[in-house]
């Protein structure tokens, strides 16, 4: 596929609930090799550095990739090789987010939940708001652009959060080609983001 050509394959759909979706693409991610994991990781960063978004931000909130989540290390270390100001969050008690400068993987500290998080100074909930993007974790992405994260809520608060502020960062989620699908199961708080990345192409979505 050529560079920048937007992409994308309905492969998984369910019908059901947010939890019924969520096991059948967790069960999809559990049978991913590390090889696999590795070569999306790639992939991933190269198709968002096609993102304007991404690639003439200023400040990028992000996450550190974990288990079978499509990778985002190599995009970390890809944005902070520009200059980019990279924010990673750390998991507050309530299950809200705080976060810290991403400064190098070196720089990371195990967590609780199998998370890794920057060691460096906290800078508070509120900083998110000074991104220009925000990558979202996510499960899947449906036609509209509604996003299905794991069902923590700590991302719907960092989204709330956004739209008190008056923040309007570019929402984007990086997922696997196949977590493209349909549909997904949204609720009245649920917002739109404005583009997946997979590591078969990109896909734009109006909100």
């Amino acid at each position: 596929m050529p560079p920048g050509k937007e992409f994308v394959r309905t492969v998984i759909k369910y019908d059901g609930t947010k939890a019924e979706l969520r096991r059948g693409l967790l069960a999809v991610r559990s049978a991913l090799t590390t090889d696999d994991v590795a070569a999306a990781g790639e992939a991933l960063a190269r198709r968002a550095l096609e993102l304007p978004e991404l690639a003439e931000a200023g400040a990028v909130a992000a996450y550190v990739s974990v288990g079978r989540e499509p990778g985002t290390r190599a995009l970390l270390e890809a944005l902070r090789r520009r200059g980019v100001r990279v924010l990673l969050p750390v998991l507050l008690e309530d299950n809200d987010l705080d976060w810290a400068a991403y400064e190098g993987p070196d720089r990371l500290a195990r967590a609780g939940r199998g998370l890794l998080e920057p060691d460096g100074l906290r800078l508070g909930p509120e900083a998110v708001t000074a991104a220009d993007a925000v990558l979202l974790p996510g499960l899947a992405v449906d036609a509209r652009g509604m996003r299905l994260g794991r069902g923590g809520g700590s991302y719907d608060r960092v989204l709330a959060r956004l739209d008190r502020a008056g923040a309007t960062p570019s929402l984007v989620v990086l997922l696997y080609d196949s977590e493209v699908i349909a549909e997904v199961p949204a609720e009245g708080h649920d917002r739109p983001v404005d583009a997946v990345v997979t590591p078969g192409g990109v896909r734009r979505f109006s909100r």
